[in-house]
């Protein structure tokens, strides 16, 4: 017998790393259950793209930035975030999913209220070490939060959500790279050590400049794979290919700056020796799950200090060094490449214990957890 499809919504955005473990986890149920999906999000986000990329359709409702201060755009969203729940209505009332997924971020809000006013089964998943404040409010209209870290303090005051831990689902292709296919796509020399840096999709400039100024050191040591963020983000990647055009020419293929990498990343990831990079939930799952030598650099004035919260989970550990962005200089980031690539045991012990951090199986606990919210079987995969 066929079975029936599950109906389910995706609620959230703004950011990738609202957005990557609602594909990874879609990724897991498609392989169980026949699925029909429908993604609500807004209209500035990342998310309509994800969306259409994954084959998902998308309505985009109005929602506001939660803020913890008062500002003229805190009143305008005021209104907007009502306005957003009542459309969300319209649009559960008039699917009637058989259970909501929210990824978190001020987009999901508005869907989650939602769905509890119509009944319907809902899960939210928090992707960082600390509790956003979107999942708090989540938490006392939803039926579970899904985390990335356990923690140790129960439930709050006034949550209506049952705790669970399911980790930060990764995208099942980072788990397959072929460190040979990246070198012959860069250039690179498979001999060599290779340090992928990388400041996240729109880049960062401070790791930017210091690896321009420290870049003649660098490639003494190492090839490096720099992913810099778009021109239109940063500015930065003309004055690093001038870095590169300044190296002597027998090292300047130790170099390779791109502004993205896309469909490469998991290649990017088996390939490099040390990774040097934000500590965005998202990236820190994925160095976590794949045991990966890494320098996190913060994003410094996140909410709650979120990115410097995921980095001492590795940090604290060993399983990563913590460089903040207000000590980042260029004979620091030196120092601290040199100790590492000079050091194979120390990698090896870092990337032991970042493993223990990973969540490979993330991305099956969150489709248990949604089919079982659901009132479905744990299903084996489809055609099983």
């Amino acid at each position: 017998m066929e079975r029936a499809a599950l109906k389910i919504v995706i609620a959230g955005g703004g950011t990738g790393g609202h957005v990557q473990p609602a594909i990874a986890t879609l990724e897991v149920l498609r392989q169980r259950v026949p699925v029909e999906p429908l993604w609500i999000g807004s209209s500035g986000g990342v998310e309509a793209e994800a969306a259409a990329r994954a084959q998902i359709p998308f309505r985009a409702i109005p929602t506001g930035k939660l803020r913890r201060y008062v500002s003229l755009h805190t009143l305008v969203d005021a209104v907007r975030v009502p306005l957003g729940v009542l459309q969300a209505l319209r649009i559960l009332r008039r699917v009637r999913p058989d259970v909501v997924f929210a990824t978190g971020g001020f987009v999901s809000v508005p869907t989650v209220v939602a769905a509890r006013v119509l009944g319907i089964p809902c899960l939210s998943h928090e992707q960082t070490a600390t509790i956003g404040l979107a999942n708090r409010i989540n938490a006392r209209f939803c039926d579970v939060l899904a985390l990335a870290y356990a923690r140790p303090a129960g439930p709050r005051p006034g949550w209506r959500a049952r705790a669970v831990v399911t980790g930060n689902p990764i995208r099942a292709s980072l788990l397959a790279g072929s460190s040979q296919t990246i070198a012959e796509a860069f250039g690179l020399d498979p001999a060599l050590p290779l340090v992928y840096v990388t400041g996240g999709a729109l880049g960062a400039h401070a790791i930017n400049e210091a690896v321009r100024l420290a870049l003649p050191r660098l490639v003494s040591m190492a090839q490096v794979l720099h992913q810099c963020g778009p021109t239109a983000a940063n500015g930065d990647y003309p004055r690093l290919l001038e870095a590169r055009a300044a190296l002597a020419p027998e090292l300047q293929s130790r170099y390779v700056v791109v502004e993205r990498v896309g469909d490469e990343l998991p290649g990017v990831y088996a390939a490099a020796t040390v990774v040097v990079s934000r500590a965005g939930a998202g990236t820190v799952a994925e160095l976590a799950t794949l045991g990966k030598p890494a320098i996190l650099i913060p994003l410094p004035g996140t909410g709650g200090d979120e990115q410097t919260r995921n980095a001492r989970v590795l940090a604290d550990d060993g399983a990563a060094t913590l460089l903040p962005q207000a000590e980042l200089t260029p004979d620091r980031l030196v120092a601290e490449l040199q100790g590492l690539l000079q050091d194979p045991a120390r990698r090896a012990a870092m990337s032991a214990r970042a493993r223990a951090h990973g969540h490979a199986a993330a991305a099956e606990r969150l489709a248990d957890a949604i089919l079982s919210l659901a009132g479905r079987p744990v299903a084996a995969p489809v055609g099983q």
